[in-house]
């Protein structure tokens, strides 16, 4: 009931501000989705891949955060666009109009790249315990699942609820990177040079260009803010679809915007605390906690280090486990309990705690996982949105989707390359 209530409210102030009487803040009805879906992009995958890229090539690869970033909000866009134009999400619609086989091998590989994603955000979180309060990496792993879950029942609130929550993470976690950057004293002209201009110092640079791409462009996140903005807002004319996808852009700019700020600044910290000390390729997450009180004089930057990546992993997971629902019900009508769900993902973290990997070799590895998944999410919703009969109004311009199919081709080639890597080593 009080789910209803809260949507029904938005609802309202939506309905209020399409139609010009929303007041000055009736905007604030449309934003949410995109910060839920913007969470994904500051995980602990992405603190893994920024760290050692910062570390070993100092600024060198700003660059590809950056282009990763614009390549987010254009593909975030598609995909709240295609829940808004068919009321359904990616997953649904690839179920209803791909063959069975097909379906299913993309609910398969979807799923993968669910459990890749929770392995990075549980061994983050579980690492964030580890490092802030002394508890073993096991013990942090329980924890996380307790909370996560415990933060999942508030959806029972209304969806408002979940963006109030994540929202205030991702606030906190992006506050708490430009305090760290500020104190760390970067080179404002070795950034702007490394924003600006495109290098790769070698091959290994590459591979990383792919775990930060990964990284940022979380194909689970594509299917999810489909699901987002799907009869989030009821539209009675197609005016208000058209006035209403403009809100849903500026949302994604915003959420988009504020990851690639946190993202930035966390390479950008790496190499002004690490490689500019002589710490090249070694700052993984743990070294990175540790040695942050030393290099720049207090403990307080390590402290607002770990519970960045607290609140990174533990929000990411809580929107893994939500893709992961609308994964599964869209491709093939099937739930589980949400408990259920936390349970099972959390099996491949627990596993390479036990084994002792290198949780930074497990992160990268993980963020290299996700940018293979990104083309079987980018390809069918490219497809989805070019197609007229389904879109209407909100069909792409054609630019934008020649731009699309640019992006998805440079994904691919990037891909292949790091397979054809990984094999020669």
């Amino acid at each position: 009931m009080l789910q209803s209530i809260s949507n029904r409210a938005i609802q309202l102030k939506a309905t209020r501000t399409l139609s010009g009487h929303g007041g000055k803040m009736g905007w604030l009805a449309f934003f949410g989705p995109a910060l839920i879906a913007a969470v994904a992009y500051v995980d602990p995958g992405n603190f893994a891949t920024n760290i050692e890229a910062g570390s070993r090539y100092g600024y060198t690869l700003l660059w590809v955060v950056l282009v990763a970033n614009i390549m987010a909000m254009v593909i975030q866009s598609l995909s709240a666009r295609l829940g808004l134009a068919t009321d359904k999400n990616l997953a649904e619609m690839i179920r209803e109009r791909f063959p069975k086989p097909l379906v299913w091998f993309y609910w398969v590989q979807a799923e993968i790249v669910a459990i890749a994603t929770d392995l990075a955000e549980f061994l983050g979180a579980a690492l964030a315990f580890n490092l802030l309060f002394g508890l073993s990496l096991m013990q942090g792993a329980i924890l996380t699942g307790v909370i996560t879950y415990a933060a999942l029942q508030m959806q029972r609130y209304g969806f408002r609820m979940m963006e109030i929550i994540i929202g205030a993470m991702i606030m906190a976690i992006a506050s708490g990177f430009v305090l760290e950057l500020f104190f760390s004293h970067p080179d404002p002209l070795a950034m702007a040079h490394g924003l600006l201009v495109p290098s790769f110092p070698d091959s290994y640079a590459v591979y990383l260009a792919t775990g930060i791409l990964g990284a940022t462009i979380m194909p689970h996140v594509i299917y999810l803010h489909s699901a987002l903005s799907q009869k989030r807002v009821q539209t009675q004319h197609v005016s208000d679809r058209l006035k209403l996808m403009r809100f849903y852009r500026w949302d994604v700019i915003v959420g988009m915007a504020l990851a690639g700020m946190v993202n930035i600044a966390l390479l950008a910290l790496a190499a002004a605390a690490f490689n500019r000390h002589g710490f090249e390729g070694v700052a993984t997450i743990s070294e990175s906690y540790k040695l942050l009180a030393p290099l720049m004089g207090g403990n307080f930057a390590s402290y607002i280090f770990g519970f960045t990546l607290l609140l990174a992993g533990l929000s990411s997971s809580i929107v893994g486990t939500m893709s992961g629902q609308v994964m599964m019900q869209g491709f093939v009508r099937f739930t589980i309990p949400v408990g259920i769900r936390r349970l099972i993902t959390m099996i491949p973290a627990i596993a390479v705690i036990m084994l002792g990997v290198s949780e930074q070799k497990a992160l990268v590895a993980s963020q290299v996982v996700l940018s293979f998944g990104i083309p079987f999410a980018l390809i069918p919703l490219l497809m989805f949105t070019s197609n007229r009969h389904l879109m209407g109004v909100l069909v792409n311009k054609r630019w934008l989707s020649v731009i699309g199919g640019v992006l998805c081709g440079l994904i691919i080639i990037l891909n292949g390359y790091v397979l054809f890597y990984t094999i020669m080593e």
